[in-house]
């Protein structure tokens, strides 16, 4: 039952805590007040950078890394259970712990405007986001038909969308700081309701996971007199 939740678990972390981390910055006045979903006043990162919403951040998101990693250990188990003969395991677990790994290295270095830095806090936030997406995508493609999968299938398009309209629009848009935010902001949301609907997905298929031991594998050490 515990590892089931795991995803439910790894989909709501960051939600609470980012926003909690950002509602930090308002009540210091670190950061502008606003719904950042809609108005993007703001970033995402701006959250884990100013106190005392910055300890709260890294203290959510460097667990979440780790979150990642047994999520997608454990999806690759769950994959294997599905389909024995043929299931994407290798392109989930590189692509999911590579995205792991880049979320540690962009929190890592949230904090630094140095300009090596600020390199790879960009390269570390695009792996994840990179990463973390094409798990995403091989998961669902390997999931039986269901119309789970087709809503995992459409929240996994949605980013796609946006980031199109994005590029299309940059010329039209006055202020594209607001418009880049909103987007962070409702991607990153989309990405985390995914992991949602891969905890359904473990609840409908009965997902368990069983350890056993041989008794003949367990050696008796005889007391000493």
């Amino acid at each position: 039952m515990i590892i089931r939740g795991l995803p439910l678990v790894t989909a709501l972390v960051p939600i609470i805590g980012i926003n909690i981390a950002y509602w930090l910055g308002v009540q210091h006045d670190n950061l502008p007040s606003c719904f950042p979903y809609i108005d993007g006043c703001t970033s995402i990162s701006s959250t884990g950078r100013y106190p005392p919403g910055d300890r709260l951040f890294r203290a959510v998101m460097l667990p979440q890394a780790v979150l990642l990693a047994l999520t997608w250990h454990f999806s690759v188990l769950w994959l294997k259970s599905l389909r024995p003969a043929s299931h994407p395991g290798r392109t989930v677990l590189v692509a999911g712990v590579v995205g792991a790994l880049a979320l540690i290295i962009y929190i890592s270095y949230l904090a630094s405007n140095d300009p090596f830095y600020e390199i790879m806090r960009r390269y570390g936030i695009y792996l994840y986001f990179i990463g973390t997406i094409i798990a995403q995508i091989a998961v669902t493609v390997a999931m039986e038909p269901s119309k789970l999968r087709k809503a995992m299938f459409a929240i996994l398009v949605l980013p796609f969308v946006l980031g199109i309209y994005n590029l299309t629009h940059k010329s039209l848009v006055a202020d594209l700081n607001s418009m880049e935010n909103r987007i962070e902001w409702v991607v990153s949301l989309l990405m985390q309701l995914w992991f949602v609907g891969l905890f359904l997905a473990w609840r409908r298929s009965g997902f368990e996971l069983e350890v056993r031991t041989r008794s003949s594998a367990i050696r008796r050490v005889p007391k000493s007199r």
